[in-house]
């Protein structure tokens, strides 16, 4: 018995509504992650510098810490 592929004649190559569908889920995952670093920015501001010392930070590091820019000084701690 022989069967036909559904996809016989058919390019294989993405259409272009697969490239636009990927870049707008890109976008989005862009915008999730930066509303969820802009949260995390906002609670550790919310915290006294003696908690923030606990985690290993001073106030000055917090952008830093969470966005990740490691300084020299927080990478001996990674």
């Amino acid at each position: 018995m022989t069967t036909i592929s559904q996809t016989a004649g058919r390019s294989l190559r993405s259409s272009s509504s697969d490239g636009f569908f990927r870049k707008l889920a890109n976008g989005a995952y862009a915008l999730f992650d930066r509303l969820e670093q802009r949260s995390a920015v906002k609670t550790l501001n919310d915290l006294d510098d003696r908690a923030l010392r606990d985690i290993g930070i001073t106030r000055s590091q917090i952008e830093d810490a969470v966005y990740g820019q490691a300084k020299a000084e927080l990478t001996r701690y990674l």
